[in-house]
C-alpha cells in the first residue's frame, strides 16, 4: 500500500515538473555522409542540428525516416544508436542511419552513385522520437536541401 502511495506521488511530482516544457525544434542539416553504398542498402550519418531550449537533456530513440536522394526513393532509414541531446544547446548531433534497398531498382542506384560527385537535393521525411523518463514526445523532420554525397 505504501509502495502504490509513493508511485502516485512520484507520478504527480514527474507530470506537475513536465508543465513548462518547450519542443525540440530542427535548426538545420549539416549533410549527409556516406559510411557505405551497395546493392544491398546503404549505411549513412545524417549531421541534424537540434535546438533544445528546455532545462533537462532528452534523449532520440531509435526513429524511421522516409529518405529521397536525387528523386529516387531510397526507402525507409533508420536510426541504430539513441543520441542524447543535452540541455539549453543548440548542436550538430550525428544519427547513424541504414536502408535497404528493397524497393529500389539497379538503375536508380547506379544514378544515385554517378550523381554522388554533384550537389543532388536530399529529402528526409518522418518522426525523431524523443523523451526522457516517462515523457515523450514526436519531433517532425521534413526537409529537402541540395548536398553532395561524401
Amino acid at each position: 500500500m505504501k509502495l502504490f502511495r509513493y508511485l502516485n506521488i512520484l507520478a504527480v511530482c514527474l507530470l506537475c515538473s513536465c508543465g513548462n516544457l518547450q519542443e525540440l525544434q530542427l535548426a538545420g542539416v549539416k549533410g549527409f555522409t556516406v559510411n557505405q553504398i551497395s546493392t544491398a542498402g546503404i549505411d549513412g550519418d545524417l549531421l541534424l542540428t537540434i535546438r533544445n531550449p528546455n532545462r533537462m537533456a532528452f534523449t532520440v530513440f531509435p526513429s524511421e525516416f522516409g529518405i529521397t536522394y536525387s528523386g529516387v526513393d531510397l526507402g525507409k532509414a533508420k536510426l541504430t544508436k539513441k543520441v542524447r541531446i543535452r540541455r539549453n544547446t543548440e548542436e550538430t548531433y550525428t544519427f547513424n542511419v541504414k536502408s535497404d534497398f528493397q524497393n529500389i531498382n539497379l538503375s536508380d542506384v547506379m544514378k544515385i552513385l554517378q550523381g554522388s560527385s554533384f550537389k543532388s537535393e536530399l529529402g528526409v521525411k518522418g518522426e525523431l522520437k524523443a523523451g526522457r523518463f516517462l515523457y515523450r514526445r514526436k519531433v517532425p523532420v521534413d526537409f529537402k536541401e541540395k548536398i553532395s554525397l561524401r
